[in-house]
């Protein structure tokens, strides 16, 4: 990365990297394990269950909880959306947290932990940005300085404590899809596609998709709001990725709990958060005003 880097000790690099290379493994196993076992419905549901609760945990947990306060609720349910988050197996909360308000103090700039416009001009420099905005950064280890980004987290207990055990909800996360695979199927073999599709498989959908934001939303795509940086829109992360592919939205209104500003923008993560309100689970639900947005857009 360009600009100033906080050096990680050999083992954090080594488990970021593993990070990568195990659901990547797991893909490939599901591929191979087509050809014996074929296709499941139970496998595959988790998997889907799995990608929306953990991704949900990521967008709406880690992303507009965590990091930009867009909205309140309970000590309950924020362990539990933080539980969810931890278990996508994207970094502990705080970590997490550090590294995203680091990117919008630094956005597109030498110091943003992932931006794919650092590199320099041309098309191999291009696609050198995109791989390290992607997931080069990852591999390279990154180590925000939490008492300048996080003091805020850093003093509530909880969200402390549920960062220290993030491997352990990240092997619940890997663990709970298998034993319930394998007591719907009642066979080793659910147990075996339950850990694969509903853990594997399901973070690596969840991660590329995440990562796209940090990648695609930042190259493709439209930008009707003044920003200091390249963010944008784009109509595919946005779906996929839960409503956080509104990315020049979000980068024009960071505490918005709402990011597909218009009505035809699809954004999961505001309908759940708007759901958690009308069920008293969420208070103070942040949107700019009308008059606001229309005040940021940009000239035709």
């Amino acid at each position: 990365m360009v600009g100033v880097e906080r050096p990680v000790s050999p083992w954090v690099r080594a488990m970021n990297i593993a990070g990568i290379l195990l659901p990547l493994a797991g893909l490939l196993a599901a591929i191979v394990l087509l050809w014996p076992f074929g296709v499941h419905w139970v496998p595959l549901g988790l998997l889907a269950v799995m990608y929306l609760l953990t991704g949900l945990g990521v967008t709406v947990g880690y992303h507009r909880l965590f990091t930009h306060k867009s909205f309140e609720t309970g000590r309950v349910m924020t362990f539990i959306i933080g539980v969810l988050g931890s278990m996508s197996m994207e970094g502990s909360i705080l970590q997490w947290v550090a590294n995203h308000r680091q990117h919008h103090q630094h956005s597109d700039s030498d110091n943003d932990p992932h931006s794919p416009h650092t590199h320099g001009g041309g098309v191999w420099n291009m696609i050198r940005g995109m791989w390290h905005a992607h997931m080069g950064w990852i591999t390279r280890g990154t180590n925000p300085d939490l008492k300048r980004y996080v003091p805020d987290l850093q003093k509530d207990r909880m969200v402390r404590w549920l960062s220290l055990t993030f491997p352990v909800w990240v092997l619940v996360g890997m663990l709970m899809p298998a034993v319930v695979c394998g007591l719907i199927m009642m066979s080793w073999k659910g147990v075996l596609l339950g850990f694969i599709w509903g853990g594997l498989v399901r973070v690596l959908l969840v991660h590329h998709v995440t990562w796209s934001v940090n990648s695609v939303c930042h190259v493709w795509g439209s930008r009707p709001f003044e920003s200091h940086d390249e963010s944008r829109n784009n109509v595919i992360c946005g779906v996929l990725a839960m409503g956080e592919g509104w990315h020049n939205n979000h980068h024009a209104f960071p505490t918005s709990a709402r990011h597909g500003l218009r009505w035809w923008q699809f954004d999961l993560s505001y309908i759940v958060i708007k759901t958690m309100e009308a069920l008293g689970l969420a208070r103070n639900v942040r949107v700019p005003a009308a008059a606001k947005i229309a005040a940021k857009r940009r000239a035709a």
